[in-house]
């Protein structure tokens, strides 16, 4: 694990969306508070491989570290970029990409946030989903994508997020999940972790979704106590486009999402706000928007 002495603040950001010219305003005018700052990036910058670059550059050249996790934007294969790898062949693409950069990616070493509010190790996680965020009433994933789409809400990774060359998402998901796990469970027992993904690691922040049954692609019950067994201090993630603060066990969960213009738009305060996650700020709470509020990723993209 490297080790960063210093001052500054551990921040974090996801869902940015460049695609919509609004968003990329928004990067723009992103920056640092001190040459100490380090930032996560938590997945779905964009959906092409020049758009990620272009973010992610912009970020390396502002700020002291960036460690970036995969969202399902940034994985998918989409037919406006001319990079068409698919699946783990275009993830490793991407971790190539962040080397260039000096980003860091869940492939690389754990590093150790030494500022205030630290010591701690920040894990950047790809783990993807497996369908066991099931509906209720559904027993089995075929059940879950038959209501989901008897509901008209299906996710956009049904058609552009290929496992290859595992046979499913759920398949790459498990083989995410042991590896990540083997790792976190190296890590010394006297240091907390920030996990930093694009999906939550526990269910319970999918329940103020417009659209339960999206919940289906926002994680996977084999992570549910890992915020108890890898003693977390804060759980940072995206994808459900509605930042808020929860707490579970006395771990706080921090949702960073941008989202797309018109869901931000609705909200008050400053739509490109770096979150802080270390130090704590003062009087964090549970800022929650009552369901659906910031769209709950109710278009299903």
């Amino acid at each position: 694990m490297e080790s960063t002495a210093g001052a500054g603040q551990l921040l974090a950001i996801s869902d940015l969306h460049i695609s919509y010219p609004e968003n990329r305003e928004l990067v723009e005018k992103m920056r640092p508070e001190s040459d100490e700052d380090w930032l996560i990036v938590a997945g779905d910058v964009a959906e092409t491989v020049a758009d990620i670059r272009w973010v992610l550059e912009t970020f390396a050249g502002r700020f002291r570290k960036v460690l970036w996790a995969p969202g399902n934007h940034d994985l998918w294969t989409h037919p406006k970029d001319p990079v068409t790898l698919r699946g783990v062949a275009r993830y490793d693409h991407l971790v190539g990409l962040c080397r260039e950069l000096g980003v860091l990616t869940p492939e690389d070493p754990y590093p150790v946030w030494e500022g205030p509010g630290g010591p701690a190790v920040v894990a950047p996680l790809f783990l993807l989903y497996d369908y066991s965020f099931l509906p209720a009433g559904c027993a089995t994933k075929e059940e879950g994508l038959a209501y989901a789409h008897g509901t008209g809400i299906v996710c956009n990774d049904e058609y552009l997020l290929h496992p290859d060359p595992y046979p499913s998402r759920e398949d790459w998901c498990r083989a995410r999940v042991e590896e990540t796990e083997r790792r976190l469970a190296e890590l010394p027992e006297d240091l907390p972790t920030v996990l930093a993904g694009h999906y939550p690691l526990d269910r319970h922040p999918t329940d103020v979704l417009w659209y339960p049954e999206f919940a289906m692609w926002c994680g996977t019950t084999r992570t549910a106590d890992w915020h108890r067994r890898f003693r977390v201090a804060t759980m940072v993630y995206g994808h459900l486009h509605i930042p808020r603060t929860t707490w579970l066990d006395g771990v706080r969960f921090e949702e960073v999402s941008v989202g797309y213009p018109r869901e931000w738009r609705k909200r008050s305060g400053d739509p490109g706000r770096l979150r802080r996650i270390l130090p704590m700020e003062v009087g964090t709470g549970d800022r929650g928007a009552a369901p659906g509020v910031g769209g709950g990723r109710g278009d299903a993209r």
